[in-house]
């Protein structure tokens, strides 16, 4: 049986090898029981879930129980080896239990777990690399500690900056599963209930693959989704709406990602009607994208940003961002939280944010990103059930159609 890189003592980092996150693909997957999940994960599944409800789809289609991870790898309670495809939904960018990052929570869990909102050494220094790395103005922030109290937050900032409070937001985004976040996307019941709040509009987001409206040449035609949001506000309110909050790329969606002019022309409407454009960047910020944020791809700076999932590396920490002209605003909606500014929550996002930069991983995703889509690009001749590929990235998508000539789901 393979032994777990991350037992190894990684005490005194100020530098840390990261040889052990190699995988051996000679050694992983190692599976050492007749059958998986093995008989102690299932009992151990068995005794958690006489309480514990409300599971993924994924859990119950592999009821496995997990014991430790190192890198990309987990192992499971019957000392079976995987690789790790899901990073903890989109959470583990830089792999399990990093050297670095396990060192500086142990450092705040040994000396100060939480102290409220009250100004810290390590919290200071987390805003300060926020405004270093983060593009334009985006200069004022707020701790959170899970993605949809982020949304929320930003969308309390978007009404009292803009003295509005409705919202306009796109089909199949996924913003999260509280009663605000959740009435900004598509209502699918019994899953979500089917009362959403009053207020929230929804318009098509443009789709490359499967466009609404195409121009002459069969590409997609921007301009005709730009026009009809331009009528969708002049018939739909009455100089209400006070944001216009969307993904960068669809996640739950389907990894959907926009033309490039998208965003550029959907910042210059925002900005001509006085609507605040809000980016739900809790996917796709930290790195995913090869960008700290995915909106960098396209110059586009928003007023409102969420991040989240890989900004603490596991560790459940998120942030709203704003830009200067609205850091006010944090004061009037009593922004702080209970756990999102705690010094273990700061110290996890500063060292993932340092071991991005140190490790070049920003670089990095730009390349894997040339080397999944060459890959990937063969898949559109080899086999007709690929329909399209597309990747910005490590955030990569792959659609599954029935017949490839007839665009068929």
């Amino acid at each position: 049986m393979s032994k777990c890189c991350c037992s190894q003592n990684n005490s005194g980092l100020g530098k840390y090898d990261p040889a052990p996150y190699a995988v051996d693909l000679d050694r992983f997957p190692n599976i050492v029981t007749d059958t998986v999940p093995g008989p102690k994960s299932r009992e151990m599944h068995e005794r958690c879930t006489k309480y514990f409800k409300g599971l993924s789809g994924q859990v119950k289609l592999f009821p496995v129980s997990f014991e430790s991870g190192c890198g990309c790898t987990m192992r499971d309670v019957d000392g079976n080896d995987y690789i790790d495809f899901s990073s903890g939904i989109y959470v583990t960018t830089l792999g399990h239990c990093h050297p670095k990052i396990t060192e500086q929570v142990q450092k705040y869990a040994a000396t100060l777990m939480n102290c409220h909102d009250f100004t810290t050494e390590i919290k200071t220094r987390l805003c300060e690399k926020l405004a270093e790395v983060l593009p334009g103005d985006l200069s004022g922030f707020q701790f959170y500690d899970c993605g949809t109290a982020a949304v929320e937050a930003g969308m309390r900032v978007l009404r009292a900056g803009s003295g509005k409070h409705e919202m306009v937001s796109c089909f199949y985004d996924f913003h999260g599963k509280t009663y605000g976040s959740v009435s900004l996307a598509e209502i699918r019941s019994p899953v979500y209930g089917a009362v959403r709040a009053p207020g929230m509009h929804m318009v098509p987001r443009p789709n490359k693959y499967r466009p609404h409206w195409s121009k002459p040449d069969g590409t997609i035609d921007t301009d005709k989704y730009i026009d009809f949001y331009a009528e969708y506000l002049d018939r739909a309110t009455v100089n209400a709406v006070a944001g216009f909050v969307l993904e960068p790329i669809q996640g739950w969606g389907g990894s959907i990602m926009p033309p490039d002019d998208f965003f550029p022309k959907l910042r210059e409407l925002c900005d001509q009607r006085g609507i605040l454009l809000m980016a739900d960047e809790v996917l796709t910020s930290w790195g995913r994208t090869g960008k700290w944020l995915c909106s960098e791809h396209w110059d586009v700076v928003p007023d409102v940003v969420a991040i989240g999932k890989g900004f603490g590396n596991g560790f459940p920490v998120t942030c709203v961002a704003v830009r200067d002209h609205l850091k006010e605003s944090f004061e009037a909606i009593s922004a702080s939280s209970s756990y999102g500014g705690n010094p273990m929550a700061c110290a996890a996002a500063l060292a993932s944010t340092e071991v991005i930069e140190e490790e070049g991983l920003l670089e990095h995703a730009a390349k894997l990103e040339k080397l999944f889509m060459d890959r990937m690009n063969k898949w559109l001749t080899q086999y007709r059930i690929v329909g399209d590929v597309r990747a910005k990235g490590c955030l990569l998508g792959v659609e599954l159609v029935k017949d490839q000539k007839e665009n068929a789901l």
